[in-house]
């Protein structure tokens, strides 16, 4: 299991659009995916209304968790893209 944490600088955090192309990059990899909240609220990072249902903000810390056969593949891709769109 392999974890990657960031802290949203986006002003909005985590809305519809960054979200969507979130839990698109989540599908093209085999391991599982969670996302979870500062305040410890986790979901599938595959669904997109479940990720933005965890109410994430601008300066909050999320926690990616990738568990499985490309986990490490999977965490660098979604800690990159927290980067470059959040």
């Amino acid at each position: 299991m392999e974890q990657c944490k960031y802290v949203i600088t986006d002003e909005l955090g985590i809305h519809a659009r960054p979200a969507g192309q979130l839990v698109q990059l989540a599908g093209k990899f085999a391991c599982e995916l969670r996302l979870v909240n500062a305040q410890g609220e986790q979901c599938d990072l595959r669904q997109v209304f479940k990720v933005l249902s965890l109410g994430v903000r601008c300066g909050d810390q999320v926690t990616v968790v990738a568990d499985g056969v490309d986990e490490s593949a999977a965490c660098a891709a979604l800690q990159a893209f927290l980067r470059e769109n959040l």
